[in-house]
């Protein structure tokens, strides 16, 4: 592990992880079973450290809320560009072309997330990367998390954000081995 990187609890990690992946990086819902004060105490930390920022929440579009501030309006969570990075995602840059401008059905070329070195999903890439691929153990071992969470960043992470493959196959000598494969 990068010893300048952040060390996030795991109900961080999965709060950002989870954020990261829905659309405009709404924080929203929080983890089942964390609610009331415990809720409130995870995320004024994660705001302080600038991981989730509290906006308007937009009700047309039944953005949830995490404050009520009266006159039917509230706020929700977004997680920030701080946010991605302490989990290892480079923020997505969305640029139009100078060929696509006024152009009314252009679509907007996406750079797509690149990647830090020296990050626990580098880590993670590099491990399923070999020809020998990893297997969850080795995973846990290398990485710290616990199986759900390596799971969830080969599938949320690595499927999603990266386009990357994650196969597993059953091997006699050493059971259940994690590859990437080709992509998505």
């Amino acid at each position: 592990m990068n010893p300048a990187m952040t060390k996030l609890t795991e109900t961080q990690t999965i709060i950002l992880s989870a954020g990261a992946q829905r659309l405009n990086k709404i924080a929203l819902p929080l983890p089942k079973g964390l609610a009331g004060a415990a809720a409130k105490m995870a995320v004024t930390k994660m705001i302080e450290h600038g991981w989730l920022q509290e906006v308007d929440a937009n009700v047309r579009r039944n953005e949830p809320l995490w404050r009520e501030t009266g006159d039917g309006h509230g706020t929700t969570l977004v997680v920030t560009e701080a946010g991605l990075l302490a989990i290892g995602i480079e923020p997505v840059v969305v640029k139009t072309s100078a060929a696509n401008c006024g152009v009314a059905n252009a679509k907007p070329e996406v750079k797509h997330p690149t990647l830090r070195t020296g990050t626990k999903q580098a880590l993670l890439i590099t491990m399923l990367r070999r020809a020998e691929g990893a297997t969850m153990p080795e995973i846990i071992a290398a990485t710290g998390w616990q199986a759900h969470s390596a799971r969830g960043a080969m599938s949320g992470a690595l499927g999603k954000k990266l386009g990357l493959a994650v196969v597993s196959a059953k091997e006699d000598a050493r059971g259940r081995v994690y590859r990437i494969g080709q992509p998505a």
